[in-house]
């Protein structure tokens, strides 16, 4: 469903056509380097592989670039415990697992950090939250791009922000959970409080977006809406959201819970659930602002998932939030088969520019391109055609939530409201110099690939490393043949990119 001609979409304040929105972008190339462990299913490389994607569909031009702007240990200390920050900032892996500082590791198995005492349980004997090389820079990389988007949204010259490289909902103020270590999503919420009086959080992720709700269930000024798989009795992590968990205290039923089975398809899960759901919540809390957790593993193929959407089904969550006319921040997540998180964010960037429609199918030539060659090298890949869902059980699971939503308390008057788009007072900070890259330019030295190694490489070889002319030359030489000879040249079988599985 096309939203902007639905009649959803209207013009913003910042931007006359109601089809186009004024979006910025925030990309680290620093966090691409993060490496959680051979075995781990997170993999921060597919941050960059969006951007790469990006990149090649022409999109960057369509967006002004953030500054790339690490948090500051202060900024992280706005939510998470000292004692917790300062082990971030202080563990390594040399002191924890090659030296055996005991003091470290006692503070690390308090955070859930590392790897726990033989007497602990744990899943696999590790927690998911390995201490990792550059943990420090990582953390404050992340949550950074998170806080400079909510900044610029806050400032009003964008009314849309994306940072791909955040969204970690399950770190709670004193541990890490679920591979996120600091809760970028709570600082960026936090600092939007300070300009807009209601902010809506919806998590599309496929686990529950625990470490925000916990966080935000008794403030009335924040609701929390999470659409995610949860098994009751046979545990799904993180194993909390429940229909019945509705917040407490005076953020009574700004806590919004549709737990469902795996399998679910894009027209249960958007049709049937998120559009007649939100289409209520918008209408009841009437939100100044709103952060959306676009977690990818949600996607039919996800190594962790269960859940059946495809890559235009999960967008189209974007794109209903895009037409509401609020200003909205983007942010990543989940998703661990990265060729498909990087398929759905580049595809969401180019909903949030109102691009979709121009975009080809067809992956173009880039660096990252033979990762999608499983999925024909296409952008939206095929998903099974046949539901297993049935109408009966989520119709239940739409009645829980609208009767939920039932009994939230509407919101006090539009004039007792913070104004959209009002600048922020409580950071002196010139917007546009501090927190935007005008002088941006991907062909300047200082620009070009964002210093991406795959980027520079694809760039450098040219069209000869996109159809593996080096792989067949390196061959050839295993093989001991003449490769001086000057007869020789390129087979024909790789004069272009293949479409077949081989």
């Amino acid at each position: 469903m096309d939203y902007a001609t639905e009649g959803h979409s209207l013009p913003s304040p910042s931007c006359g056509d109601g089809r186009k929105r004024n979006v910025c972008y925030y990309y680290d190339s620093g966090i691409a380097n993060v490496d959680y462990g051979a075995e781990h299913v997170m993999v921060p490389r597919r941050v960059a592989m969006t951007h790469a994607l990006v990149a090649s569909y022409g999109l960057l031009p369509h967006m002004t670039r953030l500054r790339t702007t690490p948090a500051t240990e202060h900024d992280l200390r706005a939510f998470h415990d000292d004692g917790y920050v300062r082990l971030l900032r202080d563990i390594t892996p040399d002191g924890y697992y090659r030296r055996h500082d005991n003091n470290i590791r006692a503070r690390a198995r308090a955070c859930r950090v590392g790897v726990p005492d033989e007497d602990e349980e744990a899943d696999g004997g590790h927690y998911d939250n390995p201490v990792i090389d550059g943990l420090w820079d990582y953390c404050l990389r992340y949550a950074g791009g998170s806080l400079a988007a909510a900044r610029a949204l806050a400032g009003g010259r964008s009314d849309i922000a994306i940072n791909w490289s955040g969204g970690m909902h399950h770190a709670c103020s004193g541990k890490a959970s679920g591979f996120c270590y600091v809760n970028d999503i709570v600082l960026a919420i936090q600092h939007l409080l300070d300009t807009f009086a209601r902010v809506l959080y919806v998590d599309i992720d496929v686990h529950h977006g625990d470490g925000v709700e916990e966080h935000f269930k008794a403030d009335h000024r924040v609701m929390t809406v999470s659409f995610h798989r949860y098994d009751g009795d046979q545990y799904f992590f993180p194993g909390t959201g429940k229909a019945g968990d509705v917040g407490e205290g005076k953020g009574k039923y700004r806590t919004l819970n549709v737990p469902m089975k795996a399998g679910m398809d894009d027209a249960s899960y958007l049709h049937s659930l998120f559009v007649p759901i939100m289409d209520t919540v918008m209408s009841r809390f009437q939100p100044d602002a709103v952060v959306l957790q676009c977690g990818a593993d949600s996607l039919y193929g996800d190594r962790l998932g269960g859940f059946n959407l495809s890559v235009s089904g999960h967008a189209a969550c974007v794109s209903y939030l895009r037409s509401c006319n609020v200003p909205l921040l983007l942010l990543g997540g989940g998703g661990y088969t990265v060729n498909h998180v990087a398929s759905c964010w580049c595809y969401e960037t180019a909903v949030a520019v109102g691009k979709e429609e121009e975009i080809p199918d067809d992956i173009p030539h880039h660096g990252y391109e033979h990762y999608y060659r499983d999925q024909g090298y296409k952008l939206h890949y095929p998903v099974p055609k046949k539901s297993s869902i049935k109408k009966e059980d989520v119709d239940k699971i739409k009645q829980d939530a609208l009767e939920n939503l039932s009994m939230l308390n509407e919101p006090p008057p539009t004039s007792t409201v913070v104004l959209h788009h009002r600048p922020s007072t409580t950071h002196a900070i010139d917007h546009h110099k501090a927190l935007y890259d005008d002088d941006y330019n991907p062909r300047s030295k200082r620009h070009r690939e964002d210093d991406d190694p795959m980027e520079r490489l694809h760039r450098l070889c040219g069209k000869a490393d996109a159809i593996k002319f080096f792989t067949d030359l390196g061959k050839t030489y295993m093989k001991g043949k003449n490769i001086n000879s000057p007869t020789r040249s390129a087979p024909s079988s790789i004069q272009s990119r293949p479409n077949s599985k081989d």
